[in-house]
Parts: C-alpha cells; sequence; structure tokens
C-alpha cells in the first residue's frame, strides 16, 4: 500500500507558475458575493464561483478558451447546450475534490455526501485567487480544510490557470481513499467529447496513448481537441513532476470528463482495494500543482510537451 506523507511541501503565499510564454496579457480580477469575474485584456476568461448555495464546491464556470469557445458544460449551472447529456450533475464545469475522504464523497451530490465551503480569501490580487476552504461532512463536521491558489494568464487568444490545492490535516487524520471518483476534474464543451452527437474530439496523452485508451493510464499531461468554425480548439491538462505518484493517472471518459486523479489505483490498475490510499497525518499537509491550458490547434501543432517541460521547470 501507498504510504505518502508530505509536510509543508508549498507555502500558499507562493506566485505560482509564471505562463512560459512572453507578452503575459492584462488579467484582472473582479469580486461580488457570489464569484470571482477574471477578464483577460477585457475580455470574460472565467467565473471562480466560491458562494453559490446550490454548487458543493467551489467551480470555475464559464471557461471561455480561444475563439471565444466556452471550453465546459453548462449543465448543471444552466440549461443544457447543444449536445449535452444531462447526466453527473456534480460534473460542474472545472474543480477540485474526491470521492472518498475519511470515507465521506465529497465528489457526488447527495445523501451523507461532504461539501466544501469557503471561509475566507487569503489574497485577491494581480491574477492570483487564494482562498481557505473547509471540507464538512452532511452534519457540518470539519473532516479537513484545503488553501487553493489559483493564477490566471494569458498569450495570445491561449488561456492558462495554475491551479495549487494543498490539503490540510487540520482535524485529525485524513485518508484520500482508493476510488476512481476524483479529483482535479473538467466536464468539457461536448464538441470536446470524444463520443456523442455532437462530439468531434481526438486526445492524446504524454505516453502516446490516444482516444479512450487514456482512461485509467499515468501520463505528465493530457490534450484534447476538436475542429469547431473551421478553426481547432482544444485543452491540455498538466501534472507537475513535484506532485505525489507523480505521473498522475487520468479518470478520462468518452463522454467529456477528465480529472487528474492520483489516488484511484484499485480502480485504474485493478490491484486490491486500498492500494490507492492516502493517509495525512493530523497536523500535516500534501500540496498538489496542476495546470489547466486552453489553446488553439491540437497537441502536436500546439506544442504541448515542449510547453509542459517549460511549465515543468
Amino acid at each position: 500500500m501507498y504510504k505518502i506523507l508530505i509536510s509543508s511541501i508549498l507555502s500558499i503565499s507562493s506566485v505560482g507558475f509564471l505562463f512560459p510564454e512572453k507578452g503575459t496579457a492584462s488579467v484582472v480580477l473582479k469580486k461580488d458575493d457570489v464569484a470571482v469575474v477574471v477578464t483577460v485584456d477585457g475580455k470574460l476568461f472565467t467565473k471562480y464561483v466560491y458562494n453559490d448555495e446550490k454548487r458543493a464546491k467551489p467551480i470555475l464556470y464559464p471557461v471561455i478558451g480561444p475563439n471565444d469557445i466556452p471550453m465546459t458544460r453548462r449543465y448543471p449551472i444552466e440549461e443544457a447546450g447543444e449536445g449535452e447529456a444531462k447526466d453527473h450533475p456534480h460534473h460542474a464545469s472545472l474543480w477540485y475534490t474526491h470521492g472518498e475522504v475519511n470515507g465521506i464523497s465529497f465528489w457526488h451530490i447527495g445523501k451523507d455526501t461532504g461539501k466544501i465551503i469557503h471561509e475566507k480569501f487569503l489574497k485577491l490580487e494581480g491574477n492570483v485567487i487564494a482562498t481557505r476552504n473547509k471540507w464538512v461532512d452532511s452534519k457540518g463536521q470539519v473532516v479537513c480544510r484545503d488553501e487553493s491558489m489559483l493564477a490566471f494568464h494569458g498569450e495570445g487568444d491561449d488561456r492558462a490557470i495554475d491551479v495549487t490545492v494543498k490539503i490540510l490535516a487540520d482535524s485529525g487524520d485524513v485518508t484520500f481513499g482508493d476510488t476512481k471518483e476524483g479529483s482535479m476534474g473538467i466536464r468539457s464543451n461536448p464538441i470536446l467529447r470524444l463520443k456523442g452527437s455532437v462530439a468531434k474530439g481526438k486526445a492524446l496523452n504524454s505516453a502516446g496513448d490516444t482516444g479512450q485508451a487514456l482512461w485509467g493510464k499515468r501520463a505528465s499531461w493530457v490534450s484534447y481537441w476538436a475542429p469547431l468554425d473551421k478553426k481547432v480548439v482544444g485543452f491540455s491538462i498538466f501534472d507537475h513532476p513535484t506532485n505525489p505518484r507523480h505521473p498522475t493517472w487520468w479518470h478520462a471518459r468518452d463522454y467529456g470528463l477528465v480529472a487528474a486523479n492520483p489516488f484511484g489505483i484499485h480502480n485504474f490498475e485493478r490491484k486490491p482495494k486500498g492500494t490507492g490510499d492516502m493517509k495525512v497525518k493530523n497536523g500535516e499537509s500534501v500540496t498538489f500543482r496542476y495546470r489547466f491550458l486552453f489553446h488553439a490547434n491540437d497537441a502536436k501543432t500546439a506544442g504541448i510537451a515542449k510547453r509542459y517541460e517549460d511549465w515543468a521547470k
């Protein structure tokens, strides 16, 4: 069984990883009572929704990519768009959570599931949003907390979000359990799906796997793209080399769910249940870093392998 105990990997005050390309665009943050609106060069990029009682966790929605194309599906935040399935209401745009934390599912929505609740902003300036959130069970008891940092970048029409999630075991030992239902996820625009009525997507990972073969495989990055209006748009997700169990496994479904999950070894490799458990002892922490890159062109043309190497340095 994997037992990785990690303490104080990264201070939440860190600025994050800079966009490697030159000429980074102007990023402006504007907070209201529900969300922080993020604009890049005066155009909407995304909203960090931190205080919506309909959501069981903070999310990013919408996420606008190159050519003003939405990169995530509308459902369940809005009415389903063309080609969208009204399934998995917990797949809300872009998020971080997990399906088995001290035996409680924070991934699903329903009876006896947990919620991630915003507590405070630690930083809200420049291109950085940093927050503290509490993970509570169905009775309101705190299971753990996280300190999360989002750093937003732009270069031309491309956009990026660097995500740092520091899990704090401040209320007792915390075990992130061995399940495929996690963790750093996105539910894509149906055009980018590999299967479906409007799907045109293709996929590649750093190991050379393609299409549906990405599910359950380990890779440093994954990339999805599709043609739309005579252009090609896509997104890539990077797993940082400092992350525990790098390269991570990917819970990557053909219907548009793509999630980095370092815990679900039982499902991905058919090993005994519990193999993927990760325990964080009381008073300690564990940190994960990812990048979401929303880009023009397919993985090869967009130079994703090289851009990952530059970011990982």
